[in-house]
């Protein structure tokens, strides 16, 4: 106890000498002091394709300026003062550099301040917490936690030619990992075919080929619908799938 009022005292003459003279080592002093502070702020914006070394550059921008700007004859803490200024410059980060889509502003603050609630009580329950805790710790509703930990996504973005992973398989990318072969593709080509080759048969031959293999009708059902003996049916079915053949192959 007696060595934190030493350091608060100390920290207090650095900032009166600062303030009084523009001490530049007391300015320096006081931002070497005060680093730990910074570091500790921006280890809770920490992610996946953040560098926590570029988050600590620009916490310790917010840091410096708040080393500027306060004013000891407040007689609060400097941390009291530092700590929105830091977050202030970590939110501006995030707001301008860090989205790979177009969010607006609010619901960038909303998203930041969702994910850092959520490591936060993560870290206390020892489990990812619920949407509808995150909206009571937030004073959130829980809609607008859901929208928060939807718009989320839009912060990190990836090459679909990007590899999947390191080594033996390293040519496989994302890409090769999205969507399927749709078998109807085939179905497009076929049917330009068709369309063309089928214009060569009869209209009769054209309604024995649909009552058959469009409505899957029998030949003697087609018999009777058409008023034709099953026999010539039969006879009609070949023919016209060899005209069709022939046609499609010239």
């Amino acid at each position: 106890m007696a060595i934190a009022v030493s350091e608060r005292h100390d920290e207090e003459l650095l900032f009166d000498r600062y303030h009084r003279t523009g001490d530049p080592l007391a300015r320096e002093e006081l931002i070497s002091r005060c680093l730990p502070l910074a570091r500790s702020l921006a280890s809770r914006y920490a992610r996946a394709g953040e560098s926590l070394e570029d988050l600590v550059q620009v916490a310790s921008i917010g840091l410096i300026k708040a080393v500027d700007r306060f004013d000891p004859t407040r007689r609060i803490a400097f941390s009291t003062f530092a700590v929105p200024s830091i977050l202030g410059e970590l939110k501006r980060h995030f707001r301008d550099h860090g989205w790979a889509a177009r969010v607006p502003r609010p619901l960038q603050e909303r998203v930041l301040k969702v994910n850092a609630c959520t490591d936060r009580l993560a870290s206390e329950l020892g489990r990812a917490p619920k949407p509808r805790e995150v909206a009571t710790a937030t004073d959130l509703p829980v809609e607008d936690v859901l929208e928060a930990l939807e718009a989320g996504v839009a912060f990190d973005s990836m090459s679909l030619d990007a590899p999947m992973s390191r080594g033996e398989d390293e040519r496989t990318t994302y890409a090769d990992s999205v969507g399927e072969v749709d078998p109807r593709l085939e179905l497009v080509e076929y049917r330009s075919v068709v369309a063309a080759a089928i214009q060569a048969l009869t209209p009769r031959e054209r309604q024995v080929l649909v009552l058959r293999f469009a409505e899957d009708m029998t030949q003697s059902e087609i018999a009777a619908r058409v008023g034709i003996s099953q026999m010539h049916v039969s006879r009609l079915i070949r023919r016209s799938l060899d005209r069709l053949q022939a046609v499609a192959k010239t």
